[in-house]
């Protein structure tokens, strides 16, 4: 192996890492082993979870490896026989303590889904599109014990689109962060290459400002009900930062006397009018546009596009309007 080439572990379990992932073992970097979760029991007949980082090391060839506990004593006297220079991590599940950091020569980098120290934890993405950001991106840290907590060795900014879904934005998160990526990886190069190993390591990087962090909560399925009385773009951000999971819903009672309809809500038009009345919050409003479905809320009204009754196929908003033969007044939500 060339004098400019690392050996890496890379550990990872979720689709954000592989497009970093791949950047690593296209640049020749030596990858002695994938670290991923262990793949959890088949609950369905759907089959096993999607395991991208799982797949995309057996596709390669690449040893893997799934403990149960990334901070076990056999987990991380495992990971110092790899002898690694360092340790890449993304979308991984686990946070790693300091005798596992302690294994590779010169710790571990994270490649995370926000400008830290915006949006700490488990749902970056998710959250940066609910609170209705305008801007995002991916930040490259030297790993510490503390969650996401590290100082700061490459980002890159990027804005968020007025119709982006969490998963699209994502998805494209996942490649800008290769270059962040393979920026910290050559900056840790040029800067501990003739490092002894004799002392600590140097600080490296930039230290995150204590008075700019923020939380990214793990999302729940409760959290993702629409609340009527909010307004439109409020709406529209929890629709598309739901997505794909655990996706924004609200309910329709078309049968009275019948459980009312869960309807998982995918894609709205946000629209402020103030012609709306706080008596129409939640209401179907009559429109010029025939079969449209246009619900009342806080500042205006919001433009169903596509929905999926519970146990149905997805569909036009219109579709469902003709099928139940709903009129103007009718109220979604739990009434």
């Amino acid at each position: 192996m060339s004098s400019d080439k690392l050996r890496i572990v890379l550990m990872g379990t979720g689709p954000f890492a592989v497009p970093s992932f791949e950047a690593i073992r296209a640049a020749g970097h030596d990858i002695p082993v994938v670290i991923t979760r262990p793949m959890p029991p088949v609950k369905s007949r759907g089959g096993p979870p999607p395991a991208p980082v799982r797949d995309w090391a057996t596709e390669h060839g690449l040893p893997i490896e799934a403990p149960e506990s990334i901070n076990d004593s056999e987990a991380v006297e495992r990971l110092s026989e790899f002898a690694a220079d360092l340790m890449v991590v993304c979308d991984y599940g686990q946070i790693l303590r300091p005798p596992a950091l302690a294994s590779s020569k010169w710790g571990g980098i994270n490649l995370h889904g926000s400008l830290l120290p915006a949006y700490r934890g488990a749902a970056p993405v998710q959250r940066a599109l609910l609170s209705g950001d305008e801007e995002t991106g991916v930040s490259v840290i030297h790993m510490t014990p503390r969650l996401d907590g590290g100082p700061i060795l490459a980002t890159r900014r990027t804005p968020i689109s007025s119709t982006e879904t969490a998963g699209e934005l994502e998805e494209r998160l996942s490649q800008i962060g290769v270059d962040a990526t393979l920026e910290a990886i050559t900056l840790l190069q040029r800067e501990l290459i003739n490092h002894d190993g004799e002392q600590p390591l140097p600080a490296l990087g930039s230290v995150q400002d204590a008075s700019k962090v923020s939380k990214a909560a793990r999302l729940s399925k409760a959290e993702a009900e629409i609340d009527w009385s909010k307004s439109s773009r409020h709406i529209d951000c929890l629709v598309r930062g739901m997505q794909p999971w655990p996706v924004a819903f609200t309910f329709a009672e078309t049968k009275p006397g019948k459980p009312p309809i869960r309807l998982a809500i995918r894609k709205v038009t946000p629209v402020v009018d103030a012609a709306v009345g706080p008596n129409q919050i939640g209401c179907l409003l009559a429109t010029e546009t025939k079969g449209e479905m246009a619900i009342g809320c806080g500042d205006g009204r919001v433009i169903v596009e596509r929905l999926q009754p519970a146990g149905k196929n997805e569909m036009d908003a219109a579709e469902f309007i003709r099928g139940h033969r709903l009129e103007a007044g009718f109220r979604f939500g739990k009434n």
